[in-house]
Parts: structure tokens; C-alpha cells; sequence
């Protein structure tokens, strides 16, 4: 069980790799088929329940360009799963090919000490939070569209942008009053 890293391999010509990492996959095929139809670009997309990844597929598995933790809020073990998934990535993957994707933000059983505790993640890692409905089918194509948006980048597809960049303007900040109670 080795750490991935972002530089390991040669890139590939007009090809973008995404790892889906979802502890449910409930949202994870389901974007996988949008993200498949991208036609300007291919985009090859790996799934994966947690990290680390098996070895014994490691020679043959390409450079990949964006991580993305899908998070089910209604469920503890999603988060403490992605949580837990961290340890085994290169530092290197936090310079703008990491992303948190969470669902079910809107449900009222979510207690929102969970929330909180994926944005202050999100935050600590300078990372982007996406929200994303995973129950219709509009949803799951506007999740898709950002997904790939940030993914071209990641994967060094569009002119004069790259991670770093689009990283230090969509990280998730948290604000200083996140540990005092609300009283709505």
C-alpha cells in the first residue's frame, strides 16, 4: 500500500484520468456515466470504495489527474471514510487535484456538526467543496459539468490555467464563527 502520487507518470495527449472515491457508490456511477460522454476530450474514470489503491494494477494504471471524495452526509461512515482515504495521497495531490463532492447537504436529518467538520476539511486542505444533488437527473448533470470543468484544468487541457490556480479560487474557507452556536 504505497501513496499515490500526482507525478509519478507521463500525461497523456488529450486525456483526463478522475478517481471517483465514494464509501456508498450510490452518486459514483452515476456521474461516472456523465463524465464518459465528455466527447471534446476523453476521459477515462477510475472508482475506487476507498484509498489506498490495490498495487497490483499499479504499472498499468495512468497518472490521475483529479481525486475526488464523494461525501454522503447522511451517512458517518461516507465522511470518516474519505477522512481516512487522505493518509494515502502525496502531499503533491493538495496543490489543486483534490476536490470534496457532498450530497444530501439539503436533507434535514443531517446534523450539522457533520457539515461543518467537511468544510473545516475542506479548508484545511485548501481544497474545493462542490454540493451536488445526486436524487435527479439535472443534478447529476450539473455536478458533471463542474466536475469536468475543474478537471481540465487539473489535467493541464486548458491554456494559461492550472491547478494551483483554480485551487486558491475555489477553496473551500471557513469562517470564524463556525464554532459558535447559531441561534436561528
Amino acid at each position: 500500500m504505497s501513496l499515490l502520487k500526482p507525478f509519478s507518470k507521463l500525461p497523456g495527449l488529450n486525456t483526463a484520468n478522475i478517481l471517483l472515491v465514494e464509501s456508498e457508490e450510490q452518486f459514483q456511477q452515476s456521474l461516472a456515466d456523465g463524465l464518459v460522454e465528455e466527447t471534446a476530450v476523453t476521459v477515462n474514470v477510475r472508482l475506487a470504495k476507498s484509498l489506498p489503491l490495490p498495487k497490483e494494477n499499479e504499472e498499468s494504471r495512468p497518472r490521475i489527474d483529479l481525486v475526488v471524495f464523494i461525501i454522503n452526509l447522511t451517512s458517518e461512515l461516507s465522511f470518516q471514510s474519505a477522512e481516512a482515504s487522505l493518509k494515502y495521497l502525496d502531499p503533491g495531490y493538495f496543490l489543486g487535484k483534490v476536490c470534496f463532492m457532498v450530497t444530501n447537504a439539503r436533507n434535514a436529518s443531517v446534523p450539522t456538526e457533520r457539515l461543518d467538520a467537511v468544510r473545516k476539511l475542506a479548508a484545511a486542505l485548501h481544497c474545493p467543496l462542490l454540493f451536488a444533488e445526486d436524487q435527479t437527473p439535472d443534478g447529476v448533470t450539473n455536478a458533471t459539468k463542474r466536475l469536468l470543468s475543474i478537471l481540465k484544468v487539473s489535467a493541464g487541457l486548458v491554456p494559461m490555467a492550472t491547478a494551483l490556480y483554480l485551487s486558491s479560487l475555489t477553496s473551500c474557507t471557513v469562517p470564524p464563527d463556525i464554532d459558535q452556536p447559531s441561534f436561528d
